[in-house]
């Protein structure tokens, strides 16, 4: 039939319409290439923006094969910035007070992050090695409220102090939200070693990609650690 097909079903007739398609008027046209174009170059804005926001600083790379790091900012040789935090001993903890030491700085993730508590509990273990270096005190920082991760350090037996750096102050200073894998909202896994001029000697960001480490074996550490200082374990 007209406008459609006839299609013969045993003894029955179906007529099925055809849609025609109307051709566009030019202004329709334009509309509608305009329209595409804009959602091209919006898609293409947004993977610009995902791509800057969570792209991770680089810098010169270090380590071994299996626990590569960047070396961040402030590095080697540069001032290390202030460091006045309360600590899960019920003290405070000042930077500036511990020149003529080797202090050796853990940012780490947090509460979040269990395999970040062992990285303490094994320098624990191991803290006759890192004296052994000429290096200590040793301190870990995270972004968490005092009250809990006080209350983690108690359940793990720490007696090493981890310092609360609510708001993320001090982490920024040393740029440790830059490396890990919750963007900026906690920091990386991050070492700074901090000589006893309160000039920084050794920094390694473990926790950025690819490999987002968040956990470092002992003798992996007293190794760089061995080089940097001149001896070896």
């Amino acid at each position: 039939e007209q406008g459609g097909y006839t299609v013969g079903l045993a003894s029955a007739t179906l007529s099925v319409p055809v849609l025609a398609l109307q051709p566009l008027n030019p202004s329709s046209r334009t509309a509608l290439w305009v329209s595409l174009a804009l959602i091209v170059v919006g898609g293409f804005a947004l993977f610009y923006v995902a791509g800057k926001h969570n792209a991770r600083p680089s810098g010169p790379r270090a380590g071994s094969s299996s626990y590569p790091y960047v070396v961040g900012t402030p590095g080697v040789g540069t001032v290390a910035p202030a460091v006045k935090l309360p600590a899960t001993t019920g003290a405070e903890f000042d930077l500036a007070s511990q020149r003529g030491k080797q202090v050796l700085l853990y940012f780490q993730e947090g509460l979040t992050c269990q395999p970040c508590w062992d990285q303490i509990a094994v320098i624990e273990k191991d803290r006759a090695k890192f004296a052994a270096l000429g290096i200590g005190p040793i301190v870990s920082i995270t972004t968490d409220p005092l009250t809990l991760i006080s209350q983690k350090a108690r359940d793990e037996g720490f007696t090493i102090p981890v310092l609360a750096d609510e708001g993320g102050t001090v982490s920024d200073r040393y740029n440790a939200r830059n490396y890990g894998m919750m963007g900026h909202s906690r920091d990386g896994h991050t070492f700074v070693l901090v000589g006893k001029d309160g000039r920084i000697r050794w920094r390694a960001d473990y926790g950025g990609a690819p490999k987002f480490t968040m956990f470092v074996p002992d003798d992996e550490l007293l190794a760089r650690l061995g080089q940097v200082l001149g001896k070896t374990q």
